[in-house]
């Protein structure tokens, strides 16, 4: 088990949805250093943990996504 009684199975099959809830924390503009205190990022740190070569660290995506932010935004 991984975490909160789920298992790691569990937390891979809700890896879309820790994503998702990523994109609204950066769409929302939420800090890094407040990003780090959800759930979403501490699941993303478990798969990462676990399987560091299929799921990125969380870090990682938040900066992917508030880079693709900034360019969406500069290119309008």
């Amino acid at each position: 088990m991984a975490s909160d009684g789920l298992s790691l199975g569990e937390l891979e099959a809700q890896y879309p949805l820790y994503c998702k809830a990523m994109r609204i924390l950066v769409r929302d503009g939420v800090t890094i250093n407040k990003a780090r205190r959800t759930v979403c990022w501490q699941k993303l740190e478990i798969l990462n943990h676990c399987l560091p070569r299929q799921y990125r660290e969380p870090e990682q995506l938040y900066l992917h996504l508030k880079r693709d932010q900034l360019t969406a935004a500069g290119s309008r």
